[in-house]
């Protein structure tokens, strides 16, 4: 923080990371447009508009950028871009005069933009890599360890811890994919000056050049083009590319969310890392809330608000272009980027700081576990043709009752009120009993699925570590 007498955004130095802040600084965005300004001069140079001269004398002032000019000459003409132009061709006395020749605004700062979020998922992509890697950790090493699964936030049957961290893992797999398909899918709007028809390129080129001309910019910027556009790029692209920010921050909230609910000192079965100086509260001095988590859940639901307005600049830009989205393109690309960057950060920290009770889990697992026998007991009763229903009323009936002695503090007693229970044992052996209340096999295929998700990702991850 620099100025503490004027308001600062959380995003300039609390939430995201350096690498994310300098991709969408001002002194980056100028660079980009100075480098574009230089690319367009090199195309037009194979036409004869341009000297080698010229081009060195740009190149040898690309990086001086002078905030202090640009702003001053802002204030008068009210224009970022042409304040920006006009310093720079003020540095370079030849050439300044062949700069912007045939462009319009949106030639350069749409196609800096998309080189911009083009980076910026190259970035988020590394991180989540970091995370899955992190998850793959603990899926394997959790595979195999019962846990109480919860539905309605009520016990169900068991599951394994591994298996619900592969839950997880494979949403954020997926989005890998996706992230991965969206870094190849983001075009530039090109050269097509201000309405996307290149008319003024087709007056210094001349038409026949146009497609030459724009192949050359592609390849010199690393950038495809979208072969149509109007005076910007489709702005149904910062659309996508922010649903797509938006489904990450979902599946990250859910993860939160979960921690939160585990972490809650009634179940205690997991918490995040808590700092040994770490203040919990102002007020009681005892607790340990979970702020990273609550953290993620607070700007997951910021992110997801950010595709509402890109669905805006999209449907509501008039023909070829008017400037409903500029105002907030500058607002919603950079902070939906950083707080992306923030949640995958953070809970990259939390998974792999995590602190997991295995005696809690367990606990949790004797305490509610053999409630889901009782399904194996109607199961196995039916193959000895017992009444279903006349079974289940009074397997309900013992539930019931061991469900209140739990609800007292009690050890579950559900197993022996069966082992001792005439109905049942007329029909089932103690020890087939016994087995049946094995709740550790009740797993099914959860721990082969988890290891095999763990495989997955770290297929998908370990090229970006």
């Amino acid at each position: 923080m620099d100025n503490f007498e004027q308001f600062q955004s959380p995003f300039s130095w609390r939430y995201g990371s350096a690498e994310m802040r300098v991709i969408w600084s001002e002194r980056n965005k100028r660079r980009l447009w100075r480098r574009i300004w230089i690319s367009l001069a090199k195309a037009e140079a194979r036409y004869g508009l341009v000297t080698s001269g010229q081009i060195a004398e740009l190149e040898a002032h690309a990086g001086d950028i002078d905030f202090g000019k640009a702003e001053e000459l802002e204030k008068s003409i009210r224009h970022d871009l042409m304040a920006e132009l006009r310093t720079y061709a003020s540095q370079c006395p030849d050439a300044g005069g062949i700069l912007h020749l045939g462009a319009t605004s949106m030639d350069i700062e749409d196609n800096a933009d998309a080189l911009r979020v083009r980076d910026s998922l190259c970035l988020l992509r590394k991180r989540l890599a970091g995370l899955l890697a992190a998850l793959a950790e603990k899926i394997e090493r959790y595979a195999a360890t019962p846990a109480m699964a919860f539905t309605h936030l009520q016990p169900a049957e068991p599951t394994t811890l591994g298996y619900r961290f592969a839950f997880y893992a494979q949403d954020l797999a997926d989005s890998y994919e996706r992230l991965s398909a969206a870094i190849g899918d983001v075009r530039g709007k090109g050269f097509k000056g201000a309405v996307g028809s290149s008319a003024s390129y087709a007056e210094l080129l001349g038409a026949g050049h146009l497609e030459d001309f724009e192949r050359a910019l592609s390849e010199e910027l690393g950038l495809p083009f979208f072969e149509v556009a109007t005076q910007t790029y489709p702005r149904i692209q910062d659309y996508r590319v922010l649903t797509l920010l938006a489904e990450l921050a979902a599946v990250l909230h859910k993860m939160a969310f979960d921690f939160r609910i585990l972490q809650m000192p009634l179940l205690g079965e997991l918490s995040e890392p808590f700092g040994a100086h770490q203040v919990g509260s102002s007020a009681m001095p005892f607790k340990r809330n979970p702020i990273e988590c609550e953290k993620i859940d607070s700007l997951a639901r910021l992110v997801a608000s950010y595709p509402g307005v890109a669905w805006d600049d999209a449907a509501l830009s008039g023909l070829e272009r008017t400037l409903d989205d500029s105002a907030n393109r500058r607002i919603i690309l950079p902070e939906a980027f950083l707080a992306a960057d923030e949640l995958l950060a953070t809970m990259r920290r939390i998974v792999e700081g995590q602190v997991i009770d295995e005696q809690a889990i367990r606990r949790t697992v004797e305490s509610y576990a053999p409630f889901a026998a009782t399904e194996r007991v109607l199961m196995a009763l039916g193959k000895l043709g017992t009444d279903r229903q006349e079974a289940h009323e009074r397997l309900r009936d013992l539930a019931m009752r061991a469900w209140a002695a739990v609800r007292g503090g009690q050890p579950n007693p559900l197993k022996t009120s069966l082992q001792s229970d005439a109905f049942f044992t007329s029909r089932l052996s103690s020890d087939a009993i016994e087995k049946l209340f094995d709740v550790d096999t009740y797993i099914g295929a959860a721990e082969k699925r988890a290891r095999a998700t763990s495989a997955r990702i770290l297929g998908l991850a370990l090229d970006e570590l």
